[in-house]
């Protein structure tokens, strides 16, 4: 294989997985800037919060492409190449992750790169293997969003849900094994994007989601009222 045409390919997929489909999503749909609303993320959660539903499901679905795009870049510059395949897929993640347009200097002076989690794109990265995967992987990751109702745990069992997949069928002997190392590089790259998400999880103060928050807030409204009904009883 060129050494020539790996580099083309993974710097492609680099630049790919780099456009900030949720900024430009978000300042398309209200002028806003996504990196200065909740997490500063890009992602599909984050714009979301920034500009409702349907701005946060476009931003998911278009970086979700950004992973799929590595099977179009590998059939196109070296086909049947796998190894070459998972490391294009993993090279879309690092830069929606780290995308080089969003490149900004912060408070010290230190040049650094802006972007998102990388679920959606690992979801991509995954369909770029294998096509079903997404239907295999997505629908349990809806399941962890409602139930257990954490983004940030939403976002790492996509990489999870892959690896196991994948692991599975490289032992069933239908994949090669070098797909479940997708699943196993792509966890790390995504915890190490939600290191702040995992610090709020150990302390207990990460943001809710799905049912969890539907629960929680209906908490909170029981005892408000309780609270109101208790003061009014005490009134002269």
């Amino acid at each position: 294989m060129s050494i020539f045409i790996t580099l083309v390919t993974l710097v492609l997929a680099y630049l790919i997985g780099s456009i900030p489909s949720g900024l430009i999503i978000v300042k398309v749909a209200n002028g806003k800037d996504v990196r200065q609303i909740a997490s500063g993320r890009t992602g599909g959660t984050n714009a979301m919060r920034a500009a409702g539903l349907l701005a946060g499901l476009l931003t998911a679905a278009l970086d979700v492409l950004k992973g799929v795009s590595a099977r179009w870049l590998v059939g196109w510059l070296s086909p049947g190449n796998n190894l070459l395949l998972v490391f294009a897929a993993l090279m879309t993640i690092v830069g929606h992750n780290y995308s080089i347009f969003l490149a900004e200097r912060n408070e010290k002076g230190q040049l650094r790169l802006r972007g998102g989690a990388g679920g959606a794109t690992t979801l991509g990265g995954a369909i770029a293997l294998w096509l079903p995967a997404g239907f295999v992987i997505l629908p349990l990751s809806v399941v962890i969003y409602l139930v257990i109702g954490y983004a940030s745990v939403t976002t790492m069992s996509v990489a999870f849900f892959a690896m196991l997949l994948f692991a599975y069928q490289a032992w069933m002997g239908t994949s090669p094994w070098v797909y479940a190392l997708y699943g196993l590089l792509a966890e790390g790259l995504v915890m190490w994007a939600l290191r702040p998400n995992l610090q709020r999880l150990r302390q207990g103060n990460e943001r809710p989601v799905g049912l969890r928050a539907l629960y929680l807030k209906r908490k909170e409204e029981q005892a408000a009222r309780e609270k109101a009904a208790a003061t009014s009883n005490q009134a002269p």
